[in-house]
């Protein structure tokens, strides 16, 4: 499983409830513009409407080699999850200050790109320095420990 782009930013900004994979629709195009690691998690979210996933705010980089370049980079992205797992995330989405934040794109054993979906509620401010804290803590922890021995 070779990672494509991560959203490291997500992690910081959100508390992660659960996370799952999605397949995600594509041109040719786009697929070998991620093959080339074209591609930006920045700003992008997923929501469900009219019983679809669709991923917005996903950039992919129009293909270094295509004559024809006529796909807008950050169109919205059908994802293919079943109908039963979409029909739950509805149900978890519509519980106050939860949302669908993409994770991780990837291509998996067979070659197919994935998007790995958080569940995740947002962080506030202080909880944002909590960690920070908490982090610098166990780093300087783990620097003790091994001048110690």
């Amino acid at each position: 499983m070779k990672a494509i782009v991560t959203n490291r930013k997500a992690r910081h900004d959100f508390a992660i409830m659960e996370t799952f994979e999605a397949g995600i629709a594509l041109t040719g195009t786009e697929v070998k513009s991620l093959r080339e690691g074209k591609a930006n998690l920045r700003d992008s979210f997923a929501s469900i409407e009219q019983g679809e996933l669709i991923l917005h705010g996903l950039h992919i980089s129009p293909y270094s080699h295509s004559s024809v370049s006529e796909v807008d980079p950050r169109r919205d992205r059908k994802l293919l999850a079943k109908k039963r797992e979409i029909r739950r995330l509805t149900g978890k989405v519509k519980e106050k200050g939860l949302t669908l934040v993409p994770l991780k794109l990837y291509f998996n054993e067979r070659g197919l790109v994935k998007v790995e979906l958080a569940l995740a509620k947002g962080k506030r401010s202080y909880d944002k320095r909590h960690a920070i804290a908490e982090r610098d803590a166990n780093r300087d922890l783990q620097r003790e420990i091994k001048d110690k021995y």
